[in-house]
């Protein structure tokens, strides 16, 4: 294989992983950043300081890549869209990314394609809103998500009642969700490449935060049904084949995580519904690192060159922990009982880089192998009460 330059718009945790499987295939991978402290500064030669949505910068990145992919979905789509008319390769592709970064656009999407999602209703601002909710007050509570630049929980509240939209709705194009009432919120990561070869990973059930909105941990592999991991692997492999088919694009090429909820058994019937979409690497598959034959990162460097996609084989029962900021605490981190997590077995922490904690930032996570889901739930709160990142 011939060495090609690699462009990663963005320079954060998600390309810093990207780094080990790319030296193990000799690709050259280079990062736009605006951030000069970001954790790939510190770690890769070829880290160029530029804004990720300027698109003069992207541009001007670009023309010197051979491929140029991302690891945020916040960048210039216009820019992207340019180099592919100047015959650069970029996956995911522009009009896929411009879908995705909009999430009106992306339910809009799911039911235009038959892809089961909770109901919505599309708001342009906090006048429509409150027009909507006063006459539709039997659909409280309900879930109002901005249409952009929302992101770990950002831009997502659950409205209560009609005071609560007045007070806290957003005044900004928005969607209105039913509030599904979830057994299980589970995730699913898919890989394809120009080839058409897709490869899935085992379905993850995810345990999220309520206070932060994030996640506070994963479980790997989810525990479903067989029916239920079925359907689950149809919904990812229907969705990144059918992104992009209206703008002629035939699939998506790259790695994408499937967000889904296992509704309780109600009028909905146990269907499985697609949540939320994101096209590159995921929280949701850093257990991949340790515990599958072939990590989310390498699967993804695998999928934007078009070479053969790596098994998914699940090696291991896992958990993944978030490691985020303790409260009170804003400036340089400390690992607070970082060598006491160092003494347990099969415990493997990824520290991020970053130079500044803040209350609920994600500043690392930990990996955590087990012979079943069980065990792992007890090492869980073994290794939560370890360590904290604090300042001191």
């Amino acid at each position: 294989m011939q060495q090609k330059k690699v462009g990663i718009l963005g320079g954060g945790q998600l390309g810093r992983m990207l780094i080990s499987p790319a030296i193990d295939l000799d690709i050259e991978l280079h990062f736009l950043e605006n951030d000069s402290d970001a954790p790939c500064s510190t770690v890769s030669r070829n880290f160029h300081k530029g804004n990720i949505i300027d698109y003069q910068d992207v541009l001007d990145f670009g023309r010197k890549m051979d491929i140029i992919s991302i690891e945020i979905e916040k960048v210039s789509a216009d820019a992207l869209e340019q180099l592919e008319k100047e015959g650069k390769k970029v996956f995911p592709q522009s009009a896929i990314i411009r879908l995705i970064q909009d999430k009106r656009l992306q339910k809009q999407f799911y039911k235009d394609n038959q892809i089961p999602t909770s109901d919505f209703v599309l708001i342009d601002d906090k006048e429509e809103l409150i027009n909507y909710l006063s006459k539709n007050q039997d659909k409280f509570p309900i879930v109002q998500k901005l249409g952009k630049d929302g992101y770990d929980g950002k831009g997502v509240q659950i409205l209560k009642n009609l005071e609560d939209a007045k007070q806290n709705g957003f005044d900004a194009p928005s969607l209105l969700e039913e509030k599904v009432d979830i057994e299980k919120e589970i995730s699913v990561i898919v890989a394809r490449n120009e080839k058409g070869e897709i490869a899935v990973f085992d379905a993850v059930e995810m345990v999220v935060n309520e206070k932060y909105n994030l996640l506070d941990y994963l479980l790997a592999p989810a525990n479903i049904t067989e029916s239920q991991k079925e359907e689950s692997v149809r919904l990812a492999r229907e969705v990144i084949e059918k992104l992009g088919n209206k703008e002629g694009i035939d699939g998506m090429v790259g790695l994408l995580a499937v967000e889904l909820f296992i509704p309780k058994n109600n009028d909905q019937q146990g269907a499985i519904l697609v949540n939320e979409v994101a096209p590159r690497p995921h929280n949701s598959g850093h257990h991949t690192i340790e515990a599958s034959t072939t990590s989310q990162y390498a699967q993804h460097l695998r999928s934007i060159m078009n070479l053969p996609l790596g098994k998914t084989t699940l090696r291991s029962s896992a958990a993944i922990l978030n490691l985020i900021g303790e409260e009170n605490h804003t400036g340089k981190p400390f690992y607070e009982g970082l060598d006491k997590l160092l003494d347990l077995e099969n415990v493997y922490p990824h520290i991020y880089g970053k130079k500044i904690t803040k209350p609920a930032r994600k500043m690392g996570h930990i990996t955590i192998l087990g012979n079943d889901i069980e065990s792992l739930k007890e090492k869980i709160d073994k290794v939560k009460g370890s360590i904290r990142v604090i300042t001191r």
